[in-house]
């Protein structure tokens, strides 16, 4: 009996504490039931604040990130925030440049013969006018090849006499028809001679006037039975252009090579903008934009200016391309070599178009952003599609509402602080 006793007694303290057991047992899952129920109804009220009109980038897939800000936050990271509004664009390009010649209107002055500087008659400096003589070089090469220009004209005329002699003589039968093609052959022969010098002293600059007068000198003097010693040694080197002297390298009496550069001559009434274009920009730039220089030692005044050429090729290490600007330059104000900036105004597009500020879009994960303010402390990321760059905007083709307020500054640095978080719910305080 005392044995029965004991092993009852046993039963009924292991029958109680599992009773507690299970009481707690059963309570921990009531209060599990508990807390997922109010988990399910927070993600519920969560997801029905995001009932709001869907925008049509959520709607491919993209997560909705949300990132709360502070006022006080806002103002020390410099947030600024702004309408949406449909406007009419308009760009504005700002590039740098440098002055040069106008390399149409500029001429090295060089000489063709070796020599001696005979005459001076220009300095740097000096304005001149086409046809100009500007120095005097004495060259024997020069006098021999007057020498045998009149050599060659006496052969040709010659030789004009005989064939002419020749033709007469063959129609009376007088000579065979080999002797006539011999002389005919002898004559274009040396009338091929005489236009090849002629020629030659026309590439030194010498006119058809002052052949004529060597001729008429050397006829004169073989009516009157000298020797025809008429050949003028000294070589007057002309202005090709009307121009200013902006380089000078020769002195009296120096001894000069062909082809060496003894003074330069350039209109400087006109003068060449050389501007570096960003690939960026090529796509607003064409020859019959508008486009204005500016100089900071004329801060007050711009110079109207027409493009005349676009480089084909882009700078591979810069990414620019050369645009040639003319401008006028009859005031002499501007300076070759100086720096500049041109200013491309692009007209308004004719119809108004939703367009943000560059700055106002980010790359987040690969993909074109902007913060749109659905409180006056909750920034929301929304996924925008942009087309073209125009000035300083972009024109938002889908992602965006007229009258949405967006962040227009500070933008990169709410990119910051969203790409720290791991939810698509941020806090900042």
């Amino acid at each position: 009996m005392k044995k029965f006793v004991i092993i009852f007694s046993i039963l009924a303290l292991a029958f109680c504490n599992g009773g507690r057991d299970a009481s707690q047992a059963d309570n921990h899952e009531h209060g599990d039931a508990s807390h997922t129920h109010e988990g399910e109804t927070a993600q519920h009220s969560h997801e029905g604040e995001e009932e709001q009109p869907i925008q049509e980038a959520e709607e491919a897939g993209h997560e909705h990130q949300h990132l709360d800000v502070t006022p006080a936050k806002q103002k020390a990271w410099g947030v600024r925030v702004g309408l949406v509004e449909p406007q009419r664009l308009s760009s504005r390009i700002v590039l740098p440049g440098v002055i040069s010649l106008n390399e149409n209107k500029t001429a090295h002055i060089t000489s063709f013969v070796h020599g001696q500087i005979a005459k001076l008659s220009v300095d740097l400096g000096s304005k001149v006018r086409k046809g100009q003589t500007i120095v005097v070089i004495n060259s024997p090469e020069f006098a021999q090849l007057q020498a045998d220009f009149l050599q060659a004209r006496a052969s040709y005329n010659l030789s004009h006499i005989e064939y002419e002699r020749a033709q007469f003589l063959w129609k009376q039968n007088a000579i065979g028809e080999n002797e006539l093609l011999r002389r005919q052959a002898e004559h274009e022969k040396f009338s091929s001679e005489y236009g090849a010098l002629g020629s030659k002293l026309h590439s030194l600059g010498i006119s058809h006037e002052q052949i004529e007068e060597l001729i008429q000198k050397c006829d004169l003097v073989e009516e009157e039975e000298y020797k025809c010693d008429v050949a003028n040694p000294n070589l007057s080197v002309q202005a090709p252009l009307a121009g200013t002297v902006i380089f000078r390298d020769v002195i009296l009496g120096q001894h000069i090579e062909p082809e060496k550069v003894l003074f330069t001559v350039s209109d400087l009434s006109t003068l060449w903008v050389v501007l570096d274009a960003y690939e960026k920009d090529i796509p607003f730039i064409s020859k019959e934009s508008v486009i204005h220089i500016y100089s900071d030692l004329y801060s007050d005044r711009h110079f109207h200016g027409k493009i005349t050429y676009i480089s084909d090729l882009l700078d591979e290490k810069l990414r620019t391309l050369k645009i040639r600007v003319e401008i006028d330059n009859s005031a002499g104000d501007l300076k070759p070599n100086m720096y500049i900036r041109g200013i491309i105004e692009n007209a308004a597009s004719e119809e108004e178009l939703l367009a943000v500020s560059d700055e106002a879009v980010q790359n987040l994960e690969g993909e074109k952003v902007v913060f749109v303010q659905e409180k006056s402390d909750v920034f929301a990321v929304r996924h925008v599609r942009l087309g073209n760059k125009v000035g300083p905007n972009r024109i938002i083709l889908a992602g965006l509402e007229k009258g949405e307020r967006i962040v227009t500054k500070g933008a990169f640095t709410l990119k910051s602080e969203i790409t720290k978080g791991t939810f698509g719910h941020a806090h900042v305080h």
